[in-house]
């Protein structure tokens, strides 16, 4: 099984996923980003090559215990690493401990980067069974041309490595992301692009990681004479094998332009394994439906019992070190003394531990005579008490019987034990309350305590009206005398009001009109006529035998400021597309350029089958807006 990593890592996977061998690329972790889940898998081992300088390439394979288990393990195409807790590579290392096959020195000095540097990114795990070699790879992507010598190199490196297995005798089970499409059949509309391009079908074939590719395996497409070292195939494509004519067989979509819904997409994602392993397998596919990852999983079911020179074994027995299965049966159980030096659990940080799921799963052990028996009934279960002799142990604290005490007290006394020390503990005192502050006027604050609550959560909640307590149901809402409610609006201007009541004298009756109007702040008003209740929160009211003109043209309105407040930060309504009159979705320019960085309305849909927008179909229509030039206000 392979796959590519998924937005979340989930041990739940594993059951999702059926498989016994499941290789993963492109995790994009470096080894201080390890945690439990990833390495303590119940019931898996796990080999990783994570990138020794940057982030997003790691490579890693889990193999299920239960079923198989490697004998030999490496990181890296080339064998230059060396396994942990060493200073020798595994290219230089005991002969029962190296899987062989490596590069030779004119290989790796035909190659112009490095064998060190290319090993580097944990682009590659390689496992080897006694049935076969397992060689999980992520190839670099083409990218740009600067990383072009990296990428044939990498490609030419592991083209030779798996020829050399080859000549030793040995099966090869290679699988990852290649990052090459075998021919036009595995690209989305690769004929248009073609035409477009300017590249005939010869051209296509005839770029240099395809024609490498198309090389190593059999019935590869080939243009002219093949090359130097490579004049047989080695490899056989199991999933096309099993799918000759099938169109769209895609494995990646491009998730920017929502590519995945019209299928428009390649298959860069491989299972390959010698020719003389062709009969070995029932089944292969991909598993499109599954999602989590702009790639989809990719699989191969190898059978049962499988051919071996002319002999039906069963793959168990050739999937396992010697001796631990013999005619499918297991023989003796996985343990810490057949796992490799490169097993993620030997990692320091996770070695001697395990996973916290396994301490809930594993199975009780038998009770003993000492340990409390359960009785189980239609009520639950009852626990039993231990026998007589045991009860010092069973319960702490309690002291041995001695002469002259009898039964019920010694059992009065443990049951007051047992209930005292049950009890919870009491709740801490309250803490003080803060003093009281002075209010403006002089006059202390309510004594009623401050309710608890969160504080402020937004510059909404600032600018939100205070609810006030509401008035009885008996009092009317205005009175004839000139009585009125708090308001929101004076509570807001009570505070100034206060101020200058104390400070200021007040003015003649008919001044107060004209100081509204001309002053930069309002002045303080005059008192009530005698003989009026009219009253402001228990104080005179200021605004009284004004017109409503002048109160509107001091007092804001806070609901007003609310929605002004709202609309300045509420994002612009998107404008609908042409094709479907929906809403479109926003992009960023990435592309160099005079509009690198600006934003664009387009429409939402995914991208259809042939890669270009069309008009008045389900796909995405032709609809294209900069951001900069829409005005919600006037298209609407």
């Amino acid at each position: 099984m392979l796959t590519h990593a998924y937005s979340e890592w989930n041990p739940a996977m594993f059951d999702i996923l059926e498989a016994d061998i499941v290789v993963f690329q492109e995790t994009k972790i470096q080894r201080k980003d390890l945690v439990d889940d990833m390495v303590l898998v119940p019931g898996w081992d796990c080999y990783w090559s994570l990138p020794k300088h940057k982030k997003g390439t790691s490579k890693e394979s889990f193999d299920a215990t239960s079923v198989c288990a490697p004998i030999r393990a490496e990181e890296g195409i080339t064998g230059v690493l060396c396994p942990p807790s060493s200073a020798v590579s595994f290219s230089e290392g005991p002969d029962d401990r190296r899987i062989g096959g490596y590069p030779t020195q004119a290989q790796l000095e035909a190659s112009p980067v490095d064998a060190t540097t290319l090993d580097s990114e944990g682009r590659c795990v390689i496992l080897e069974f006694p049935a076969f070699v397992l060689i999980g790879v992520y190839s670099p992507a083409n990218r740009d041309e600067t990383r072009d010598d990296f990428r044939l190199s990498f490609l030419d490196l592991l083209d030779a490595r798996i020829r050399n297995l080859a000549d030793m005798g040995k099966r090869v089970l290679l699988t990852g992301d290649l990052n090459i499409s075998r021919d036009e059949r595995d690209t989305a509309n690769a004929e248009a692009a073609m035409r477009k391009n300017g590249y005939t079908r010869e051209d296509y074939l005839s770029t240099p990681a395809r024609r490498m590719f198309n090389q190593l395996l059999e019935g590869g497409r080939v243009v002219e004479a093949r090359d130097e070292g490579r004049d047989e195939p080695v490899l056989w494509d199991i999933c096309r094998g099993f799918h000759p004519d099938r169109k769209g067989m895609f494995t990646c979509w491009e998730q920017k332009v929502n590519a995945r819904p019209g299928n428009y997409g390649s298959r860069i994602d491989y299972v390959l394994c010698s020719s003389s392993m062709k009969t070995w397998f029932s089944d292969s596919n991909i598993q499109e439906g599954l999602m989590g990852s702009d790639h989809c999983p990719v699989y191969a079911v190898i059978k049962d019992q499988v051919e071996i020179n002319g002999r039906m074994v069963f793959a168990s027995d050739i999937m396992n070190p010697p001796g631990m299965f013999m005619d499918g049966k297991r023989q003796r159980e996985y343990s810490t003394t057949d796992m490799l030096p490169l097993s993620g659990k030997l990692i320091p940080e996770f070695d001697g531990r395990r996973n916290i799921r396994d301490m809930f799963a594993r199975t009780p052990s038998l009770p003993n005579s000492s340990s409390t028996t359960v009785t189980f009934t239609a009520e639950g279960f009852i626990p039993m008490k231990p026998p007589e002799a045991n009860k010092a142990l069973a319960m702490p604290g309690a002291q041995a019987d001695t002469p002259g005490t009898s039964g019920t007290a010694r059992d009065s006394t443990r049951e007051t034990a047992l209930l005292s020390s049950s009890k919870k503990r009491s709740a801490p005192a309250a803490l003080p309350q803060k003093p009281l502050k002075r209010s403006k006027s002089g006059t202390a604050a309510s004594a009623q305590p401050p309710a608890t609550g969160k504080g402020q959560q937004s510059l909404r909640g600032f600018l939100m009206a205070k609810s006030t307590a509401h008035a009885d149901s008996t009092t009317p809402l205005a009175a004839e005398d000139g009585a009125s409610q708090c308001s929101t609006s004076d509570n807001l201007l009570q505070p100034a009001i206060d101020f200058e009541s104390r400070h200021a004298k007040l003015p003649r009756q008919e001044d107060q009109a004209k100081s509204l109007i001309n002053a930069s702040s309002p002045s303080t008003p005059a008192s009530p006529a005698p003989g009026s209740t009219g009253t402001h929160c228990g104080q005179a009211s200021p605004w009284k035998g004004f017109s409503s003109s002048q109160d509107a043209e001091t007092v804001r309105d806070p609901i007003q400021s609310k929605e002004s407040w709202s609309k300045l930060f509420t994002k612009p309504a998107p404008p609908l597309c042409e094709g479907h009159q929906e809403p479109c979705k926003t992009m960023l320019t990435k592309k160099n350029g005079m509009n690198r960085g600006r934003s664009f309305w387009m429409c939402a849909r995914p991208l259809g089958p042939s890669g270009d927008k069309e008009k008045y179909t389900q796909w995405r229509c032709h609809t294209f807006i900069w951001c900069s030039d829409w005005n919600p206000t006037t298209s609407t």
